[in-house]
């Protein structure tokens, strides 16, 4: 079985690398870019898959060369060791194989809300998004806030930004979902611990071509927008709502004092929750465990925990405890992104392991 996946998985790298040479592929830009989008997604397994193949023509020489003289120790060892490793490698192939979200490589919209807890949540809603833009920028992603709506106090109320690049669904898709925090509020004079909330959302950015917006199901609005305490810091009516009938989701959008470019914003929203939206349909469809699955973005779903006084950060869905409540929330995930990422493979992995019996 292992045998056969790395075969499959030699020849389509040999092939992909003969392609990246062949100078008609090479003078299709779209074409070259998809053969070196396949090409880097299958890297991992076939390094892992030139590992295995070595091991196995070691263990292979070594049961031969015993078989002529029983007494090599190293040969004896190569022995005990290398079928251990091998099932361990054959288990890391099977999940660097296993089918990726379609979504991955998108850019994502993210929409962090304050929730409960009062002027803590709006403070802990933009200690998150400092968190997500500092991590995006560690990571090579660029960012663009797209809403913001600040808090009295600081913080936000809601904020909405952008992370572009290359694979930034696949990093960031698993911070959708209730995110809490216990500390000391800075307006706290008896240095009780409350514990506050605020939600993430992390929608795939749709392509026009994904997400047929038909403008005749569009109810648009336009007013002025308003700054603090409602009153009004543009003279014209700049600020865009966008209603969708059909579904009834409404976006809003004031940040820019052109009303031509808030209603631009407010598309890109609109189409990314209606993606979100069709793929959440299509999920419970196609496999009803998906919707509990690692990295789901399920909005109600309590996913991790920012404890100040133990100085420890928790994440629920895989039972991951971290130190340093600072320095995670300086943009260090990377911890939390691996464990994730590994749970959704295996997950994967099972689902595809139990299709042919069902």
């Amino acid at each position: 079985m292992i045998e056969d996946l790395i075969e499959q998985i030699e020849s389509r790298f040999a092939e992909l690398e003969r392609q990246m040479s062949d100078p008609k592929v090479i003078a299709d830009r779209e074409r070259y870019a998809e053969v070196g989008r396949e090409y880097r997604e299958l890297e991992s397994a076939h390094r892992l898959a030139s590992e295995w193949r070595t091991l196995k023509d070691d263990l292979d020489g070594a049961r031969e060369l015993l078989a002529e003289n029983g007494d090599d120790p190293e040969l004896k060892q190569v022995l005990a060791d290398a079928p251990g490793r091998l099932e361990e490698l054959g288990e890391e192939i099977r999940l660097a194989m296993v089918e990726r979200d379609p979504n991955d490589d998108k850019n994502v919209i993210v929409e962090i809300r304050a929730g409960t807890g009062g002027d803590e949540a709006a403070l802990f809603a933009g200690d998150l998004y400092k968190m997500l833009t500092r991590y995006a920028e560690r990571r090579g992603f660029t960012t663009e806030a797209l809403s913001t709506s600040p808090a009295d106090v600081g913080g936000f109320k809601e904020v909405t930004f952008a992370i572009k690049g290359e694979g930034a669904y696949s990093v960031f898709k698993y911070e959708g979902g209730t995110h809490r925090v216990q500390r000391v509020p800075k307006t706290e004079s008896q240095g009780r611990i409350h514990t506050s909330t605020a939600t993430v959302a992390v929608l795939p950015e749709a392509e026009d071509v994904e997400v047929a917006v038909d403008q005749n199901d569009l109810q648009i609005d336009v007013y002025r927008s308003s700054g603090p305490g409602g009153q009004s810091v543009n003279t014209t009516d700049s600020a865009v709502r966008i209603t969708h009938r059909p579904t009834g989701v409404v976006v809003s959008m004031q940040d820019e004092k052109s009303q031509l470019q808030n209603r631009e914003k407010a598309m890109r929203v609109l189409r990314a929750r209606l993606l979100e939206r069709a793929t959440e349909g299509q999920r419970a469809e196609i496999d009803t465990e998906r919707r509990a699955q690692v990295g789901s973005g399920e909005r109600s779903e309590k996913i991790r925990t920012y404890n100040f006084p133990q100085d420890r950060v928790t994440d629920h869905r895989v039972k991951l405890n971290v130190s340093g409540v600072e320095r995670v929330l300086a943009g260090e995930l990377d911890e939390f992104t691996d464990t994730l990422a590994g749970e959704e493979k295996r997950r994967r992995l099972e689902a595809q392991t139990a299709e042919p019996a069902s």
